[in-house]
């Protein structure tokens, strides 16, 4: 290790505080520094190369050093960084505005900028209870549904939708009330012990809720097809179409959480194209810039934007902003990103890669710890138990699937853990011979560790 690599990690064991990590245990390892990107590698402070099998959280779209958003990023520089988009507006979010509302699920047309996943739920809930507090006066509604497994963000709002135990329960006292319907789950579901049929149990006890409290309900709040921090959990094709149904039948608002599914990563550019649905409201980020910078987008439809609608005097404006809202630059990466979805025809090339990443998933589930395996378009969760035949897992002190990713880093793999849920999502850049060396050393880090 040379001198100057030893520093920077002795600094950052000082000084840095990481998120979602036990710093006791931080201070003891020794931290990997990522200096540079490349493609769909990371490289360290001392050139060692790694395979982005995680897109950097989730984000990464067409690899490190895209020229293309370089470009525009540099361009806007040369103009201005930062303008507020409080009583002024700025050219890359206007433009960026007409772009997602292109390509957005029908009937979404209008767009409130934000910085990054939490705070576009924030945004979405807000709106959604401001929504009815100005339209339905007489009987306002004023509670969420949200389903069992949720992740929607760190921010009070977004864990009040959550239900993720390790994340929420310290913080339950200052949370809101929400209604909470069965995710569907296959063999974890409690619901399904009792019907053959997970979806169509799940779909009926959600009807429960809402037929009993649908008067009081503002909006329910989902993961389109895929629960990423729940451990990647994919739901049966239908049910997303079947939560549309039934809120539209009831009257409350559906609020697609896409910050994790949008922008190619099941295969469409939005998870609920993937199965027609038109949520009333959008939430947006992580993959919007590429993986660049941090920019957040909630849309709405033009009914809910008209009920902001008034007299000065009325104060129905919706009373939130963030310093950065609309940011130019981030605004101009994004831009370029929808750019390199349309001209590279990214969607299109995606099938024959997808087909192999399902196939190369195959090729783990045989293994002797390796309790299910779930996919859905580039993102998979690949679940690590201690007994395959009873589904055991091991005990959280193991911490198994930490020590898998870390001899995978080892091997030159960058992969993160959902507790014993190996998360594999590469950009959609990644190349066929790159997705095969990424499950070698999966399943050889795998075979080490168990």
């Amino acid at each position: 290790m040379d001198k100057r690599t030893k520093k920077l990690k002795d600094l950052d064991r000082r000084y840095v505080w990481h998120p979602f990590t036990q710093m006791r245990e931080w201070m003891k390892e020794d931290p990997l520094v990522i200096e540079k990107g490349q493609g769909n590698y990371l490289i360290d402070t001392e050139g060692n190369r790694y395979l982005d099998g995680v897109s950097s959280l989730w984000v990464t779209v067409h690899g490190h050093g895209k020229r293309e958003i370089d470009r525009a990023v540099k361009k806007q520089l040369s103009k201005i960084a930062h303008s507020t988009l409080l009583g002024l507006g700025n050219v890359p979010s206007i433009e960026l505005a007409e772009r997602l509302v292109k390509i957005a699920p029908g009937g979404l047309k209008r767009v409130f900028y934000s910085d990054d996943g939490s705070t576009a739920v924030e945004i979405a809930l807000k709106i959604a209870f401001q929504y009815w507090e100005q339209t339905n006066k007489k009987n306002r509604k004023r509670q969420f549904i949200a389903f069992t497994g949720a992740y929607h963000g760190d921010t009070f709002g977004s864990m009040s939708v959550g239900e993720i135990d390790i994340f929420v329960k310290k913080y339950r006292p200052l949370l809101f009330h929400a209604f909470r319907a069965p995710y569907p789950y296959c063999y974890r579901c409690p619901v399904h012990k009792k019907y053959p049929d997970c979806k169509i149990a799940c779909l009926g006890e959600f009807e429960k809720v809402l037929a009993k409290n649908h008067k009081e309900i503002a909006a329910c709040i989902i993961e389109p097809l895929v629960q990423g921090a729940a451990g990647m959990i994919v739901s049966p094709p239908g049910f997303l179409k079947g939560v549309r149904r039934i809120t539209k039948k009831y009257n409350v608002l559906l609020i697609a959480d896409e910050v994790a599914t949008g922008f190619g990563r099941t295969g469409k550019i939005f998870a609920s194209d993937l199965e027609g649905v038109r949520p009333d409201i959008l939430c947006l980020a992580k993959g919007l810039t590429g993986g660049y910078l941090p920019l957040a987008a909630t849309l709405t439809t033009e009914k809910i934007f008209n009920a902001f609608l008034g007299n000065y005097d009325e104060f129905k404006a919706f009373f939130h902003g963030h310093t950065y809202t609309g940011n130019p630059l981030g605004c101009a990466a994004a831009i370029a990103n929808l750019e390199i979805f349309e001209k590279e025809k990214v969607i299109d090339g995606l099938k024959g890669k997808i087909e192999f990443f399902a196939k190369l998933l195959e090729g783990l589930k045989n293994m002797p710890h390796v309790g299910d395996v779930r996919h859905m378009g580039l993102m998979a969760g690949v679940e690590l138990v201690k007994d395959k035949k009873t589904k055991k897992p091991y005990s959280h002190e193991k911490r198994t699937g930490h020590h898998v990713c870390l001899e995978a880093r080892n091997k030159g793999l960058i992969i993160r853990p959902i507790g014993d849920t190996l998360v594999i999502m590469p950009p959609l850049s990644i190349r066929k011979t790159e997705l095969k060396r990424i499950f070698k050393i999966v399943r050889d880090s795998i075979t080490e560790v168990t």
